[in-house]
């Protein structure tokens, strides 16, 4: 059983930053690959990033790309997500996400069996 809790959402002006964490626990955490999520109000559920605890491959999504990072430290079972140059439109709802690794990467939601809380993170204009 994974066991997930985020924190680090907040409110920020448009073009600032904030680290997100998603503290791990549970006995098979090291087959598992993480991932972050997003949800705005009246919007699906969609893919932001995603990491490996295998190797230090990352992923994605286009709107996030070159502007987020994505990255965990195996000691404290912790992945992050380093939000710079934030944009209005990244606000929403943020949950970490766990989904046992595979050869392709996981974008999914349904390919994910494990959930966070989620943290709130407002961007304002």
């Amino acid at each position: 059983q994974v066991q997930l809790v985020e924190s680090g959402g907040g409110l920020v002006q448009a073009g600032g930053s904030l680290r997100l964490s998603c503290a791990a626990s549970g006995p098979t955490f090291s087959s598992y690959a993480m991932g972050w999520f997003r949800q705005a109000p009246g919007k699906e559920r969609e893919f932001v990033a995603a990491i490996r605890w295998s190797d230090l491959n990352t992923y994605y999504a286009d709107s996030v790309k070159g502007r987020f990072t994505i990255s965990r430290d195996n000691a404290k079972k912790t992945v992050y997500l380093q939000m710079n140059s934030l944009k209005p439109e990244d606000t929403a709802v943020y949950y970490c996400a766990a989904a046992p690794m595979a050869i392709s990467w996981r974008v999914n939601v349904y390919e994910y069996n494990y959930w966070g809380q989620g943290t709130q993170v407002t961007v304002s204009s």
